[in-house]
């Protein structure tokens, strides 16, 4: 993928970069996806949504590839809160539990509680430090590789993985 994601000129559309990165949102998607095993959301579906917030702009203008991921990112972790909220909603139904009859000797905390609660922890965590908050966003929602987060970032993946291990630290703090 290009560096630079701006179209080609001022009046191209945002659909010419679609191509560029359509494959790279997809392996990311499923991803995301695949780590919420109770997601009725597919890969393609959560990419269309997320292309449809990223670049709804007349012409957006992506300064480089972190910048384009990191709206990714959080454009898909906003789908996957929105949809986990409306699945808790009164009117859905969200208070009633869902019981498998197969299953019910086991109780298990409900994957979507579990991103609220992150979601949450992550909207504080942002308001402390926006870095951290925006690397757990590319590695946790957008599945990067320490590589391609130290590349985007300018910054030593040995750091990275220290600051990793003090978010991780903070985050088990404030989910518990």
């Amino acid at each position: 993928m290009d560096e630079n994601l701006a179209p080609a000129n001022a009046d191209a559309s945002s659909s010419e970069l679609l191509p560029q990165v359509y494959d790279d949102l997809r392996k990311l998607a499923r991803g995301m996806v695949a780590a919420n095993a109770q997601q009725t959301l597919t890969a393609t579906a959560l990419v269309h949504e997320a292309w449809m917030r990223v670049a709804t702009d007349a012409a957006p203008r992506w300064e480089n590839r972190r910048h384009f991921f990191g709206a990714a990112a959080q454009a898909m972790r906003r789908i996957l809160i929105n949809r986990a909220r409306d699945k808790h909603r009164l009117k859905r139904g969200g208070n009633h539990e869902h019981v498998v009859l197969d299953d019910v000797e086991i109780a298990a905390p409900a994957p979507e509680e579990e991103l609220l609660a992150l979601d949450e922890a992550l909207e504080r965590l942002a308001k402390e430090e926006p870095f951290l908050a925006e690397v757990v966003g590319l590695r946790y929602f957008v599945g990067l590789k320490w590589q391609e987060i130290a590349e985007m970032t300018g910054i030593e993946e040995r750091e990275l993985h220290r600051q990793w291990t003090f978010v991780r630290a903070w985050l088990r703090t404030e989910l518990t």
